[in-house]
């Protein structure tokens, strides 16, 4: 199985600093980082590691349900998913991301809604990324469209 690779490079201190992060696997992009803007309600054009983070878990969860909801007999299916990755202070000392929400609207032929509901809850478990955030409280709020 592949490795992907990111790489952010960063200058100065944690709030006069700013960086890039480079997608260095696939090339499609560099982004700037910064912390004041990660710490801000407004993005300002420049992203955070949640956001990427919210990326990753979007897309994965969005792969693993499509297959489980075709191991259910669903067929051509059609989701958006939104993932809502949050930083917050830490209570032992600095920051964490206290939680990420998962929302997802969409329909498959041949899957009702319980279904679709309880494949939606197993794909939040057996996503990847979900596995890998596995510390961090995962929500989940799924529906058919």
């Amino acid at each position: 199985m592949p490795t992907r690779v990111a790489k952010t490079t960063w200058s100065g201190g944690l709030q006069d600093g700013s960086g890039t992060t480079e997608l260095a696997s696939s090339g499609v992009g560099s982004y700037e980082v910064s912390f004041p803007r990660r710490a801000a309600e407004e993005a300002g054009g420049v992203t955070s590691p949640e956001e990427l983070i919210a990326a990753a878990h979007s897309a994965c969860y969005a792969m693993q349900l499509s297959a489980l909801l075709a191991e259910a007999g669903g067929t051509a299916p059609q989701l958006e998913v939104t993932a809502e990755v949050s930083l917050g202070p830490d209570p032992a000392g600095g920051y964490r991301i206290p939680g990420v929400t998962l929302r997802v609207r969409g329909s498959a032929a041949g899957i009702d809604a319980a279904a679709f509901t309880k494949a939606a809850e197993e794909a939040k478990s057996a996503c990847p990324v979900s596995k890998a955030l596995a510390g961090t409280e995962i929500s989940l709020d799924a529906s058919l469209s």
